[in-house]
């Protein structure tokens, strides 16, 4: 049976891998998400939730051992990021469970240690200002609940791969490898994601991950 987790935003990229490797791993999967995907997977059970329903989320979390919240918002709705946030968090807190909030690299701090990467135009371009600025207030959100959560924040840049089943680990600082980049591959992430419900990392509330080298 295994871990018992329910998966909320399960048809994204990041979200599916963890879905597909918690699978094939022999945890029990509830895939939640607004648009239904059935999984052939036998130990996965597909089912159309609103992250934003209080009643819907409640019941996940009583019904399972971890939550983990891996929405994204769409462009344009980026303003909406606190709302899954708030109810997911509070139905964990509600039901004493552990929750894991898939974010974003913004709320890290930059390698050299000067800022938060959501200010580094080396890690976040112009462009992905709207994204990033939903990162730090989603994080913002965790701060604020007394749920057992811990904020997972992807390298600067995550996108579909090989699955290696290695990576390096860090917590509150952004990754970079010997050549300056910050990249892991969705699959990998998701081996990341899949240990800390196997095995958390004590002690630890933001942790992050780039590619082994």
């Amino acid at each position: 049976m295994g871990i018992r987790t329910a998966i909320i935003g399960a048809t994204g990229m990041i979200g599916s891998r963890i879905v597909a490797e918690a699978a094939h791993r022999g945890h029990t999967v509830t895939a939640a998400s607004r648009s239904v995907e059935r999984s052939q997977e036998p130990t996965v059970t597909s089912l159309n939730a609103d992250a934003t329903d209080s009643t819907a989320m409640s019941a996940l979390a009583r019904e399972h051992d971890v939550l983990i919240l891996a929405t994204r918002p769409t462009p344009g709705d980026e303003h909406l990021v606190r709302g899954p946030a708030r109810t997911v968090l509070a139905a964990a807190l509600e039901a004493d469970r552990r929750v894991v909030v898939i974010g974003g690299s913004a709320p890290l701090t930059t390698p050299d240690g000067t800022g938060l990467v959501i200010d580094d135009l080396r890690f976040v371009r112009s462009e992905w200002q709207s994204i990033a600025r939903a990162s730090i207030e989603q994080f913002d959100e965790c701060t604020r609940s007394s749920a057992d959560w811990v904020y997972v924040s992807p390298p600067a840049v995550i996108e579909p791969g090989e699955r290696t089943g290695s990576y390096v680990l860090g917590t509150e600082t952004l990754l970079v490898d010997e050549t300056g980049s910050s990249w892991i591959s969705a699959e990998d992430f998701a081996v990341m994601v899949v240990d800390q419900l196997e095995k958390p990392e004590a002690g630890f509330r933001h942790l992050t991950a780039r590619a082994a080298s």
